[in-house]
């Protein structure tokens, strides 16, 4: 298992990105979360195998179709051991 912190840029709010996420996440069996962030961008949190996480980035680059992804920013974290993967709705910080 590995963790990985993926960060989306591009028109990537308001496309249904982070539903896309979720549905793509739970076929492949990621655990994390996905939630939109303040500057526009998208967050994710994932941890699977490497194949997997791999194969889930590729999909990050390309996004659900009224998405354009311009960049994807991908680092190693530590794993937390999440139980599924969600949605987050609401960033309570802003």
């Amino acid at each position: 298992m590995k963790h990985i912190d993926i960060k989306v840029s591009g028109k990537v709010q308001g496309v249904f990105f982070r539903a896309s996420t979720k549905a793509v996440a739970d076929q492949m069996g990621i655990k994390g979360f996905v939630k939109n962030e303040k500057d526009g961008s998208v967050y994710i949190e994932a941890e699977a195998e490497q194949f997997i996480l791999d194969a889930f980035i590729d999909w990050c680059k390309e996004g659900p179709d009224k998405s354009v992804v311009e960049n994807v920013e991908v680092s190693d974290g530590a794993l937390k051991d999440f139980r599924n993967f969600e949605v987050v709705k609401k960033n309570l910080l802003w």
